[in-house]
Protein backbone atom coordinates (compact mmCIF):
# COMPACT_ATOMS: atom_id res chain seq x y z
CA UNK A 1 0.00 0.00 0.00
CA UNK A 2 1.16 3.27 -0.94
CA UNK A 3 0.41 6.55 0.90
CA UNK A 4 -0.09 9.98 0.35
CA UNK A 5 0.56 11.51 3.47
CA UNK A 6 -2.02 15.23 4.07
CA UNK A 7 -2.76 15.87 7.39
CA UNK A 8 -4.59 19.55 7.63
CA UNK A 9 -4.11 21.59 10.47
CA UNK A 10 -7.47 22.82 10.45
CA UNK A 11 -8.71 24.93 8.20
CA UNK A 12 -12.29 26.71 8.13
CA UNK A 13 -15.04 25.60 6.04
CA UNK A 14 -17.05 29.03 5.82
CA UNK A 15 -19.74 28.34 3.14
CA UNK A 16 -21.19 25.28 1.05
CA UNK A 17 -23.51 25.39 -1.69
CA UNK A 18 -25.10 22.14 -3.65
CA UNK A 19 -27.06 21.04 -6.72
CA UNK A 20 -28.68 17.49 -6.47
CA UNK A 21 -31.52 15.25 -7.34
CA UNK A 22 -33.78 16.78 -5.13
CA UNK A 23 -33.42 19.88 -6.80
CA UNK A 24 -31.01 23.15 -6.78
CA UNK A 25 -29.80 25.06 -3.10
CA UNK A 26 -29.18 23.23 0.43
CA UNK A 27 -32.65 23.93 1.26
CA UNK A 28 -34.17 21.14 -0.96
CA UNK A 29 -31.03 19.10 -0.24
CA UNK A 30 -31.62 19.49 3.56
CA UNK A 31 -35.28 18.47 3.56
CA UNK A 32 -35.50 15.55 1.50
CA UNK A 33 -31.96 14.14 2.85
CA UNK A 34 -33.93 14.69 6.36
CA UNK A 35 -37.13 12.79 5.16
CA UNK A 36 -34.85 10.21 3.73
CA UNK A 37 -36.34 10.72 0.46
CA UNK A 38 -35.10 8.78 -2.59
CA UNK A 39 -34.71 10.48 -5.55
CA UNK A 40 -34.56 7.50 -8.51
CA UNK A 41 -36.97 7.81 -11.02
CA UNK A 42 -38.00 6.70 -14.97
CA UNK A 43 -36.03 8.62 -17.35
CA UNK A 44 -37.22 9.16 -21.11
CA UNK A 45 -36.18 6.57 -24.00
CA UNK A 46 -32.87 7.28 -25.76
CA UNK A 47 -31.37 8.86 -22.38
CA UNK A 48 -29.66 5.86 -21.48
CA UNK A 49 -29.24 1.78 -21.72
CA UNK A 50 -30.87 2.12 -18.20
CA UNK A 51 -34.60 2.74 -17.19
CA UNK A 52 -33.86 5.25 -14.19
CA UNK A 53 -31.74 7.57 -12.92
CA UNK A 54 -31.33 10.00 -10.02
CA UNK A 55 -31.46 13.27 -12.02
CA UNK A 56 -31.45 17.38 -10.80
CA UNK A 57 -35.29 18.16 -11.67
CA UNK A 58 -35.67 20.14 -14.49
CA UNK A 59 -32.13 21.88 -14.62
CA UNK A 60 -31.46 23.50 -18.03
CA UNK A 61 -28.06 25.88 -17.83
CA UNK A 62 -29.74 28.70 -20.20
CA UNK A 63 -32.93 28.95 -17.73
CA UNK A 64 -31.21 28.80 -14.82
CA UNK A 65 -28.00 30.98 -16.13
CA UNK A 66 -29.54 33.42 -19.06
CA UNK A 67 -28.74 32.75 -22.53
CA UNK A 68 -25.81 34.61 -23.38
CA UNK A 69 -22.96 32.42 -23.12
CA UNK A 70 -24.93 28.82 -21.95
CA UNK A 71 -25.50 27.98 -26.06
CA UNK A 72 -23.03 25.09 -26.45
CA UNK A 73 -22.72 24.49 -22.31
CA UNK A 74 -23.01 21.10 -20.90
CA UNK A 75 -24.35 20.06 -18.26
CA UNK A 76 -21.71 19.11 -15.42
CA UNK A 77 -20.27 22.66 -16.79
CA UNK A 78 -23.42 24.74 -15.92
CA UNK A 79 -24.13 22.77 -12.50
CA UNK A 80 -20.77 23.82 -11.33
CA UNK A 81 -21.03 27.53 -12.77
CA UNK A 82 -24.27 27.34 -11.05
CA UNK A 83 -23.49 26.14 -7.76
CA UNK A 84 -20.07 28.06 -7.05
CA UNK A 85 -22.82 31.18 -7.94
CA UNK A 86 -25.14 29.95 -5.20
CA UNK A 87 -21.96 29.95 -2.55
CA UNK A 88 -20.76 32.94 -4.00
CA UNK A 89 -23.64 34.53 -3.19
CA UNK A 90 -23.99 32.92 0.98
CA UNK A 91 -20.80 34.40 1.40
CA UNK A 92 -21.43 37.56 0.08
CA UNK A 93 -19.06 39.25 -2.95
CA UNK A 94 -17.67 42.00 -0.40
CA UNK A 95 -15.63 38.79 1.64
CA UNK A 96 -13.97 37.72 -1.28
CA UNK A 97 -10.77 38.88 -3.06
CA UNK A 98 -11.51 37.85 -6.77
CA UNK A 99 -7.04 37.97 -6.90
CA UNK A 100 -6.51 35.52 -4.34
CA UNK A 101 -9.08 33.44 -4.64
CA UNK A 102 -8.37 30.01 -6.33
CA UNK A 103 -11.33 27.58 -7.42
CA UNK A 104 -10.33 23.34 -7.25
CA UNK A 105 -13.04 21.05 -9.27
CA UNK A 106 -12.74 17.32 -8.89
CA UNK A 107 -14.16 15.31 -11.95
CA UNK A 108 -14.33 11.89 -13.40
CA UNK A 109 -13.67 12.77 -17.68
CA UNK A 110 -15.28 16.27 -17.39
CA UNK A 111 -18.03 15.75 -19.32
CA UNK A 112 -18.13 12.14 -21.36
CA UNK A 113 -20.72 13.49 -23.92
CA UNK A 114 -18.88 16.40 -24.68
CA UNK A 115 -15.66 14.66 -25.55
CA UNK A 116 -17.76 11.53 -28.32
CA UNK A 117 -19.42 14.48 -29.52
CA UNK A 118 -16.21 16.30 -30.37
CA UNK A 119 -14.88 13.38 -31.64
CA UNK A 120 -17.88 12.13 -33.39
CA UNK A 121 -18.07 15.56 -35.41
CA UNK A 122 -14.16 14.74 -36.27
CA UNK A 123 -14.86 11.36 -37.85
CA UNK A 124 -18.52 12.27 -39.15
CA UNK A 125 -17.65 15.80 -40.45
CA UNK A 126 -16.44 16.32 -44.13
CA UNK A 127 -13.00 17.74 -42.83
CA UNK A 128 -11.35 16.56 -39.69
CA UNK A 129 -11.23 20.01 -38.63
CA UNK A 130 -15.18 20.17 -39.25
CA UNK A 131 -16.37 20.08 -35.61
CA UNK A 132 -18.53 22.93 -33.91
CA UNK A 133 -16.19 25.14 -32.27
CA UNK A 134 -18.39 25.68 -29.64
CA UNK A 135 -17.72 22.59 -28.22
CA UNK A 136 -13.88 22.71 -27.49
CA UNK A 137 -13.91 24.33 -24.00
CA UNK A 138 -16.26 21.62 -22.95
CA UNK A 139 -14.64 18.76 -24.58
CA UNK A 140 -11.61 18.97 -22.15
CA UNK A 141 -11.79 17.61 -18.56
CA UNK A 142 -11.00 20.90 -17.08
CA UNK A 143 -13.90 23.02 -19.07
CA UNK A 144 -15.80 23.25 -16.46
CA UNK A 145 -13.27 24.69 -13.86
CA UNK A 146 -12.03 27.15 -16.45
CA UNK A 147 -15.34 28.48 -17.18
CA UNK A 148 -16.76 28.70 -13.83
CA UNK A 149 -13.39 31.19 -13.21
CA UNK A 150 -14.42 32.96 -16.26
CA UNK A 151 -18.09 32.82 -15.35
CA UNK A 152 -17.45 34.49 -11.79
CA UNK A 153 -14.39 36.32 -12.30
CA UNK A 154 -12.44 33.86 -10.18
CA UNK A 155 -8.58 35.05 -10.91
CA UNK A 156 -7.06 32.97 -8.23
CA UNK A 157 -5.32 29.34 -8.71
CA UNK A 158 -7.68 27.38 -10.79
CA UNK A 159 -6.92 23.57 -10.75
CA UNK A 160 -9.01 19.69 -11.91
CA UNK A 161 -8.77 16.77 -10.19
CA UNK A 162 -9.56 13.28 -12.30
CA UNK A 163 -9.92 11.05 -9.51
CA UNK A 164 -12.96 9.32 -9.70
CA UNK A 165 -14.82 8.75 -7.01
CA UNK A 166 -12.49 10.39 -5.02
CA UNK A 167 -12.42 13.37 -6.78
CA UNK A 168 -14.27 15.14 -4.34
CA UNK A 169 -11.80 14.55 -1.36
CA UNK A 170 -9.03 15.13 -2.94
CA UNK A 171 -10.11 18.00 -4.09
CA UNK A 172 -9.95 19.59 -0.49
CA UNK A 173 -6.66 18.12 0.22
CA UNK A 174 -5.30 20.16 -3.40
CA UNK A 175 -7.54 23.40 -1.63
CA UNK A 176 -6.28 22.49 1.50
CA UNK A 177 -2.01 22.49 -0.36
CA UNK A 178 -2.89 26.08 -1.53
CA UNK A 179 -4.16 27.59 1.63
CA UNK A 180 -1.15 26.59 3.64
CA UNK A 181 1.09 27.52 0.65
CA UNK A 182 -0.39 30.68 0.99
CA UNK A 183 -0.82 30.46 -2.97
CA UNK A 184 -4.60 31.33 -1.98
CA UNK A 185 -6.60 33.44 0.65
CA UNK A 186 -9.56 31.39 -0.01
CA UNK A 187 -10.63 28.60 -2.19
CA UNK A 188 -13.34 26.93 -3.75
CA UNK A 189 -13.56 23.61 -4.47
CA UNK A 190 -16.01 20.47 -4.55
CA UNK A 191 -16.63 18.22 -7.23
CA UNK A 192 -19.05 17.78 -10.31
CA UNK A 193 -20.59 15.13 -12.25
CA UNK A 194 -23.59 14.98 -14.87
CA UNK A 195 -26.00 12.26 -16.45
CA UNK A 196 -25.49 11.40 -19.94
CA UNK A 197 -26.61 9.05 -22.91
CA UNK A 198 -22.68 8.17 -22.94
CA UNK A 199 -21.89 8.33 -18.90
CA UNK A 200 -24.54 5.57 -18.80
CA UNK A 201 -23.37 3.89 -21.85
CA UNK A 202 -19.83 4.02 -20.50
CA UNK A 203 -20.93 2.74 -16.97
CA UNK A 204 -22.40 -0.26 -18.06
CA UNK A 205 -19.99 -1.05 -20.34
CA UNK A 206 -17.03 -1.09 -17.36
CA UNK A 207 -18.51 -1.61 -14.30
CA UNK A 208 -15.79 -2.76 -12.41
CA UNK A 209 -16.21 -2.86 -8.92
CA UNK A 210 -19.42 -1.20 -9.57
CA UNK A 211 -22.43 -3.84 -9.14
CA UNK A 212 -24.18 -3.80 -12.71
CA UNK A 213 -27.48 -1.80 -13.26
CA UNK A 214 -26.36 0.95 -10.07
CA UNK A 215 -28.80 3.89 -10.41
CA UNK A 216 -26.85 6.76 -11.66
CA UNK A 217 -26.87 10.05 -10.34
CA UNK A 218 -25.85 13.43 -10.73
CA UNK A 219 -24.91 16.60 -8.42
CA UNK A 220 -22.39 19.31 -7.51
CA UNK A 221 -21.29 20.69 -4.51
CA UNK A 222 -19.23 23.12 -3.70
CA UNK A 223 -17.42 24.45 -0.43
CA UNK A 224 -15.38 28.03 0.42
CA UNK A 225 -12.22 26.64 2.75
CA UNK A 226 -10.06 29.53 4.55
CA UNK A 227 -7.13 29.38 7.18
CA UNK A 228 -7.58 32.69 7.77
CA UNK A 229 -9.58 33.16 10.97
CA UNK A 230 -12.63 35.67 11.10
CA UNK A 231 -15.21 36.82 13.42
CA UNK A 232 -17.83 34.36 12.60
CA UNK A 233 -17.50 30.69 13.67
CA UNK A 234 -16.93 28.45 10.63
CA UNK A 235 -19.66 25.99 9.65
CA UNK A 236 -16.95 23.41 9.98
CA UNK A 237 -13.19 22.87 10.54
CA UNK A 238 -11.35 20.40 8.06
CA UNK A 239 -8.68 18.91 10.53
CA UNK A 240 -7.10 16.00 7.70
CA UNK A 241 -7.70 14.18 4.49
CA UNK A 242 -5.12 10.70 4.07
CA UNK A 243 -5.17 8.97 1.20
CA UNK A 244 -4.52 5.53 0.76
CA UNK A 245 -4.10 2.64 -2.30
CA UNK A 246 -4.73 -0.66 -2.07
CA UNK A 247 -2.76 -2.59 -3.75
CA UNK A 248 -3.89 -5.85 -2.25
CA UNK A 249 -7.48 -6.03 -2.38
CA UNK A 250 -7.85 -5.85 1.18
CA UNK A 251 -10.30 -3.05 0.80
CA UNK A 252 -11.62 -3.73 4.62
CA UNK A 253 -7.65 -3.59 5.79
CA UNK A 254 -7.28 -0.32 3.86
CA UNK A 255 -10.02 1.53 4.68
CA UNK A 256 -9.33 0.78 8.26
CA UNK A 257 -5.98 1.97 8.39
CA UNK A 258 -6.37 4.73 6.22
CA UNK A 259 -8.98 6.24 8.69
CA UNK A 260 -7.34 5.49 11.53
CA UNK A 261 -4.49 7.63 10.20
CA UNK A 262 -6.67 10.35 9.73
CA UNK A 263 -8.09 10.10 13.39
CA UNK A 264 -4.66 9.96 14.33
CA UNK A 265 -3.07 13.01 12.52
CA UNK A 266 -6.61 15.10 13.60
CA UNK A 267 -5.99 13.88 17.54
CA UNK A 268 -9.65 12.57 17.27
CA UNK A 269 -10.68 9.59 19.39
CA UNK A 270 -12.79 7.46 17.53
CA UNK A 271 -15.29 7.09 20.69
CA UNK A 272 -15.62 11.23 19.99
CA UNK A 273 -17.26 10.82 16.40
CA UNK A 274 -20.59 11.81 15.70
CA UNK A 275 -21.43 10.29 11.86
CA UNK A 276 -19.36 8.87 9.25
CA UNK A 277 -20.15 9.01 5.43
CA UNK A 278 -19.44 6.03 3.44
CA UNK A 279 -19.15 6.44 -0.52
CA UNK A 280 -21.71 3.72 -0.70
CA UNK A 281 -19.68 1.69 -3.41
CA UNK A 282 -21.78 -1.38 -4.94
CA UNK A 283 -19.40 -4.44 -4.75
CA UNK A 284 -17.17 -6.02 -2.29
CA UNK A 285 -15.23 -2.92 -2.35
CA UNK A 286 -17.82 -1.14 -1.27
CA UNK A 287 -19.09 -3.55 1.78
CA UNK A 288 -15.73 -3.74 3.31
CA UNK A 289 -15.81 0.12 3.29
CA UNK A 290 -19.14 -0.10 5.41
CA UNK A 291 -17.97 -2.53 7.25
CA UNK A 292 -14.63 -0.98 8.73
CA UNK A 293 -16.45 2.30 9.57
CA UNK A 294 -19.33 0.30 11.39
CA UNK A 295 -16.04 -1.34 13.25
CA UNK A 296 -14.23 1.52 14.00
CA UNK A 297 -16.98 3.79 15.31
CA UNK A 298 -20.60 2.54 17.33
CA UNK A 299 -22.49 5.19 15.34
CA UNK A 300 -25.95 2.84 14.40
CA UNK A 301 -28.24 5.75 12.32
CA UNK A 302 -25.39 8.11 12.40
CA UNK A 303 -23.37 5.99 9.70
CA UNK A 304 -25.29 7.52 6.73
CA UNK A 305 -24.78 6.49 3.18
CA UNK A 306 -26.25 9.14 0.62
CA UNK A 307 -25.92 7.23 -2.37
CA UNK A 308 -29.04 4.96 -1.80
CA UNK A 309 -30.92 8.18 -1.76
CA UNK A 310 -29.21 10.17 -4.55
CA UNK A 311 -27.61 7.56 -6.90
CA UNK A 312 -24.31 6.89 -7.60
CA UNK A 313 -22.91 9.84 -8.64
CA UNK A 314 -19.13 9.07 -9.12
CA UNK A 315 -16.96 11.91 -8.95
CA UNK A 316 -19.07 14.25 -6.75
CA UNK A 317 -19.78 11.71 -4.22
CA UNK A 318 -17.29 12.50 -1.18
CA UNK A 319 -18.22 16.38 -1.88
CA UNK A 320 -22.26 15.60 -1.82
CA UNK A 321 -21.64 13.26 1.27
CA UNK A 322 -19.84 16.23 3.16
CA UNK A 323 -22.32 18.60 2.17
CA UNK A 324 -24.92 15.89 3.85
CA UNK A 325 -23.11 15.61 7.10
CA UNK A 326 -23.22 19.32 7.11
CA UNK A 327 -26.69 19.30 6.59
CA UNK A 328 -27.60 17.12 9.25
CA UNK A 329 -25.59 18.34 11.34
CA UNK A 330 -27.08 21.55 11.50
CA UNK A 331 -30.80 19.60 12.10
CA UNK A 332 -28.90 18.26 15.17
CA UNK A 333 -27.40 20.71 17.94
CA UNK A 334 -26.07 17.60 19.45
CA UNK A 335 -23.06 17.56 16.95
CA UNK A 336 -21.85 20.84 18.01
CA UNK A 337 -17.52 20.94 17.78
CA UNK A 338 -17.76 16.46 17.53
CA UNK A 339 -15.77 15.20 14.52
CA UNK A 340 -17.18 13.45 11.23
CA UNK A 341 -15.45 11.22 9.24
CA UNK A 342 -16.01 10.66 4.74
CA UNK A 343 -14.56 8.14 3.32
CA UNK A 344 -14.69 7.33 -0.11
CA UNK A 345 -12.85 4.76 -2.52
CA UNK A 346 -12.43 4.33 -6.10
CA UNK A 347 -12.38 1.11 -8.75
CA UNK A 348 -8.78 2.14 -9.04
CA UNK A 349 -7.40 1.38 -5.71
CA UNK A 350 -7.62 4.79 -4.27
CA UNK A 351 -8.84 5.12 -0.54
CA UNK A 352 -9.84 8.33 1.11
CA UNK A 353 -10.15 9.27 4.47
CA UNK A 354 -11.64 12.82 5.45
CA UNK A 355 -11.94 14.21 9.06
CA UNK A 356 -14.26 17.51 9.94
CA UNK A 357 -15.13 18.97 13.54
CA UNK A 358 -18.76 19.81 13.05
CA UNK A 359 -19.31 24.11 13.99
Amino acid sequence: MNKVDSASSGLAISGWAVTSPYGIGRSVFSEGLAAGRGTERAIEQGQGPAGTACLVPDFDSRAVLGKKGTRMMNRVTGMAVSTIGDLLRELGSDRLDPDTTGLVVGTTVGSAQSTIDFTRGSLTGERPFHVEPGLIPYAVMNGAAGQCAIWHGVKGPNATLAAGRSAGLLALNYARRLLLTRRAGTVLCGAAEEYSVARAWISEHSAGTDAPGAVLGEGCAMFALTADPTDEPPLATLLAVKATTCSDGDWYTTVRRCVEQATAAAGVRPSDVWMASPSGAAGPAGHAERAALGDLFDLGDRLVCVTELIGETHAASGALQLAAVLSLAEQNPESAELPAVVTSIDESGTVVACLVRLG
